[in-house]
């Protein structure tokens, strides 16, 4: 019997069932080791400014090497995942996860850098697994519910947002007077969860084809990371984290700065992680209505609005609404263009193309994080909301001109 017969006998209202179950649990999953994330991200650069001596142009170096953690981790983790099945690839990942909290951990006892630094890559390469969550959400999943299950997925952030800064605020101290050890050594107790419940997931390796797919053969990688719309959602999936992260990796620096505390500064990044993944119980729902460009290209419009913000002061409410706005921005920006990756590859290239495209997304996200702390040092916080809103408006006209190439291409085929 043939995978598309398959299909036929286990039926449409099987296969959605297992979509929707897998989707349960990848959320549920994400819940807490998303929740590494914003504890590497919201202390790495004060961390790093708490460990570096006179010149602290170097401090957000930790948050850079979570991302190219990300990075760097990306194809091993698809290698893995095409070896051994999502599920032990995930679970594996998991315990990467742990293993750089221990690491962290000892480096905050130790009092050296770099060895934080390390710890965060490490952090950064288990969330490279945590990252196809997304897309192994899409396995086995009807068309219809593709975009809604990406989002369900990210709706576990939300519980993240409120975890990881929370962690950070009761756990920082724990081993005082080793500053900021207690909340890396959280990291290890989230990592475990996440461990237990990736293992009820069940994802069925030889992807089920729907009707509307064919078990064509693998096109060449070059030949599907040249397609136009391909560089375009990735265009727009790069732009959207990348400035994201750049603004997010700033901003508790600038807090502490202008005179805010440490407490203010995380909860500033609980509010801007919250509004980054709560628009995920709708915005699967706004995909499947208003279109996959139109989504991304409102999330690209926010991001502009969220540099305007930031860029009218430096009171409180300045800050916490920028942070929420830069959340809301990236969420209709990365799902829209993350939804707009799925549709151009087929289910048997499926690996190695998200490979690829988390390695250059995590790459850039690595050095806007870098970029960072040196356009802080350099140009202030008014410098980090400067460079934001260029390049959003650049990505919102290629945007608009790979739409335009599409109603060229459907008036044509009619």
């Amino acid at each position: 019997m043939s995978v598309s017969q398959t299909a036929g006998t286990t039926g449409s209202g099987d296969t959605l069932g297992l979509a929707r179950r897998n989707a349960f649990i990848l959320a549920a999953a994400n819940a807490f080791l998303s929740a590494c994330a914003p504890i590497a991200i919201s202390l790495g650069g004060i961390v790093g400014d708490y460990l570096l001596d006179e010149d602290k142009s170097l401090a957000t170096a930790p948050v850079t090497g979570f991302n190219i953690g990300i990075a760097l981790g990306a194809l091993p983790a698809a290698w893995l995942m095409r070896l051994v099945g999502r599920r032990y690839g995930f679970m594996g990942g998991a315990v990467i996860s742990g293993i750089g909290g221990l690491v962290a951990a000892i480096a905050l006892f130790r009092l050296h850098f770099w060895l934080f630094a390390v710890g965060l890559v490490i952090i950064g390469v288990g969330g490279a697994f945590v990252q196809q969550f997304r897309f192994a959400a899409t396995d086995n999943a009807p068309e219809s519910f593709k975009a809604q299950a990406i989002s369900w997925v990210l709706v576990g952030g939300i519980f993240a947002a409120i975890i990881g800064p929370q962690m950070v605020i009761f756990a920082r101290d724990l081993f005082a007077p080793v500053q900021f050890a207690g909340a890396y050594a959280a990291v290890i107790g989230l990592a475990m969860i996440g461990f237990v419940i990736l293992s009820f997931l069940r994802i069925h390796e030889n992807t089920i084809l729907l009707e509307h797919e064919s078990e064509e053969p693998a096109r060449p990688l070059l030949e599907i990371i040249s397609q136009p719309r391909f560089l375009t959602a990735l265009a727009c999936g790069v732009v959207s984290f990348a400035l994201m992260s750049f603004m997010m990796t700033g901003a508790p620096l600038a807090m502490i700065g202008c005179g805010y505390s440490t407490d203010i500064a995380a909860l500033g990044i609980q509010w801007h992680v919250l509004a980054m993944f709560a628009p995920s119980f709708f915005t699967g729902r706004l995909i499947a209505r208003f279109g996959r460009e139109t989504i991304v290209a409102t999330g690209l419009v926010i991001l502009i609005g969220c540099a305007v913000i930031a860029s009218l002061g430096i009171e409180l409410w300045n800050f916490w609404l920028a942070l929420i706005l830069l959340g809301v921005g990236w969420n209709f920006g990365f799902i829209g263009a993350t939804a707009m990756v799925t549709a151009t590859y087929r289910p048997s290239e499926k690996n190695k193309v998200q490979g690829v495209h988390d390695v250059i997304l995590f790459s850039a996200v690595a050095f806007s994080s870098l970029m960072a702390g040196q356009v802080l040092n350099t140009l202030g916080w008014d410098g980090i909301n400067m460079i934001m809103w260029p390049i959003a408006l650049s990505c919102l006209l290629l945007l608009g001109l790979q739409v335009r190439s599409n109603r060229k291409n459907r008036a044509a085929t009619l």
